[in-house]
């Protein structure tokens, strides 16, 4: 199926889930797997909790209300990245060792006062709760806030395609996540990637001035 085709499947719906405990009354189930886990296997219990179809990605489950993709993870940040392109909302994002979610939760709440914001829920920051963020805005969204949690190289940058902000902002670089990123060195390149995208794109990066490490981005 063509992501214009379930995009069309998913504005007749009443959102998106992955989990079968959580499900609405006509939503889109998207069966995700895990190490641990293989929600194609639950695929049928969402529909009879209320689901309207199940995205899967194995053959061997059959149901007429089932959507068979290549693979259920690529297909919901697809849809996610589709649906961000069709709201033409600012978006802002941000990023940083410590301090994301407070600072989002801040941020709402003075936007909120003037406009219909829509935010990250919790701390669902990364490849799954980024394009599950996009896809619970509506229409009636005027600005919406996504944060950006990672580990590794590249994980910014990946998620900076699917949500393609307007503003960004990076809270601080600090020392959480040594183990993925190497050093602190690899900490700063991989938060930067935020700023990377937004210059790439020519939009707004807000800088912390009292940071020297910010600062070079003056430059």
């Amino acid at each position: 199926m063509k992501i214009e085709d379930l995009y069309k499947l998913y504005l007749e719906s009443s959102g998106v889930s992955t989990d079968t405990r959580k499900i609405k009354e006509g939503s889109i189930f998207f069966a995700l797997k895990g190490d641990n886990f293989n929600a194609n296997e639950f695929a049928e219990q969402a529909l009879q909790k209320g689901a309207k179809i199940a995205v899967i990605d194995e053959e061997k489950y059959e149901n007429e209300h089932f959507v068979l993709v290549k693979d259920v993870l690529e297909t919901l940040q697809h849809l996610a990245r589709f649906h961000r392109k069709q709201l033409g909302i600012p978006i802002i994002a941000l990023t940083g060792s410590n301090g994301k979610t407070t600072t989002k939760e801040l941020i709402n709440a003075t936007l909120s006062k003037k406009y219909k914001t829509t935010a990250t829920f919790g701390n669902l920051n990364n490849h799954i709760g980024v394009p599950l963020t996009l896809l619970s805005m509506t229409s009636e969204t005027e600005v919406g806030i996504v944060e950006m949690g990672a580990n590794h190289q590249r994980e910014i940058a990946f998620l900076c395609e699917i949500a393609l902000p307007d503003y960004g902002y990076i809270t601080n670089f600090g020392k959480a996540h040594l183990e993925g990123f190497g050093s602190i060195e690899g900490v700063i390149k991989g938060k930067s990637e935020l700023y990377d995208s937004l210059k790439a794109r020519q939009k707004t990066l807000f800088l912390n001035l009292d940071d020297p490490i910010q600062r070079k981005q003056l430059s």
